[in-house]
């Protein structure tokens, strides 16, 4: 799998369709979350991160414009240092997708959040795919992932999925005019099949169990308390009680 040649497919009418509408709700998603370090991996072409107010934002990729060059399987960050990752369309078109996300969740903070977005295999895209014409050029050569498989994958690594959404219902055209005629079920489908998007987001939070501290029970058995007798004096064959 690999993602290249999504460089021109962003450039195409469907490319502009679908990331247009991960940009609008990855800016809503983020504009509110704070810390000090915010990533985004891959896609370097996109400014995912522009919206989010943290101070230091940096883009890590295996190729292209980014601030950093290394392998998603072995991200060169300390563990618990970073306090918001973006993923757009990493783990569908990635050989090891569950490595990817545990060093996603090992640099992450304690309840830092990852956001990330993939290509819906329960919709028409994903019914696109598997016809005998599918192109096989980007988006329709990754492995695509459903969200009940996610969430049982960051479930595993003790993520709590907090919201998610799904977008692009109309038919993955090639047209600019044939996606516009196709508009209309961007409303009929948040209503009546929102599970049928072309694409999702989802945004999960990292969480750690406390450890609760067993102490040893030093004092559970107390020694048992002597009672106190009355001193009795015998004079003769009268008995007195003091």
């Amino acid at each position: 799998m690999s993602i290249r040649g999504i460089e021109d497919w962003l450039d195409t009418p469907q490319g502009r369709y679908v990331m247009s509408w991960e940009q609008e709700k990855i800016d809503a998603v983020v504009d509110d979350l704070f810390g000090y370090n915010a990533l985004q991996l891959g896609l370097p072409q996109l400014k995912l991160l522009a919206c989010n107010r943290i101070p230091l934002r940096q883009i890590a990729g295996e190729s292209g414009d980014v601030d950093v060059l290394c392998d998603l399987r072995e991200l060169p960050f300390a563990a618990n240092s970073i306090d918001l990752v973006v993923m757009p369309h990493m783990l569908e078109f990635h050989d090891d997708p569950h490595q990817i996300l545990r060093e996603v969740e090992r640099i992450l903070i304690p309840d830092g959040q990852l956001v990330l977005t993939g290509f819906n295999p329960i919709s028409l895209w994903g019914l696109r795919k598997k016809l005998p014409n599918c192109p096989p050029a980007f988006p329709f050569n990754g492995s695509y992932l459903s969200v009940l498989r996610l969430k049982d994958w960051l479930q595993l690594l003790n993520f709590e999925v907090d919201r998610g959404n799904f977008g692009c219902y109309a038919p993955p055209c090639v047209q600019a005019r044939w996606l516009k005629r196709w508009h209309f079920m961007e409303a009929a489908g948040d209503r009546w099949w929102s599970f049928a998007g072309g694409v999702y987001l989802l945004r999960a939070i990292k969480r750690v169990r406390g450890m609760r501290l067993i102490m040893p029970a030093w004092n559970a058995a107390k020694p048992a308390t002597k009672a106190l007798r009355p001193l009795i004096h015998k004079e003769g064959s009268e008995k007195r009680v003091h």
